[in-house]
């Protein structure tokens, strides 16, 4: 196989997390390889991702925006729209209950309305 990339990746294994559906949705995977480019990530099992994807490594505190390059059953390569950038870890854990306090209140706005509807 030729190799077509500007840098070469360095091989790590880290546990990492895509976010999809505007975060509501959330698949962990296991990064192989990475560099400032791009990502090659493994799965426990078969599932569709989207195209685009939020890409979230919590050990290095480092997330971005990604693009799935290709895919076979249990790998795939991810191609970052821009570098990774540095986050704060607690600027992710608050984002995350954010979204599940957002999430929350839906339901609960949805139930109101329901019985109020009566």
């Amino acid at each position: 196989m030729v190799e077509r990339r500007r840098v070469q990746r360095e091989p790590v294994y880290y546990g990492a997390t895509l976010a999809y559906n505007t975060r509501a949705s959330t698949t962990t995977c296991i990064v192989k390889n990475l560099n400032e480019y791009g990502a090659k990530i493994q799965f426990s099992g078969t599932f569709t991702i989207p195209d685009e994807v939020d890409f979230v490594v919590d050990r290095k505190h480092l997330s971005g925006k990604a693009h799935l390059v290709w895919r076979d059953e249990t790998a795939a390569g991810l191609m970052f729209n821009a570098p990774l950038q540095q986050e704060d870890p607690a600027s992710i854990d608050w984002q995350r209950r954010l979204q599940a306090a957002e999430r929350t209140n839906q339901q609960l706005r949805a139930r109101i309305e329901r019985l109020t509807s009566d």
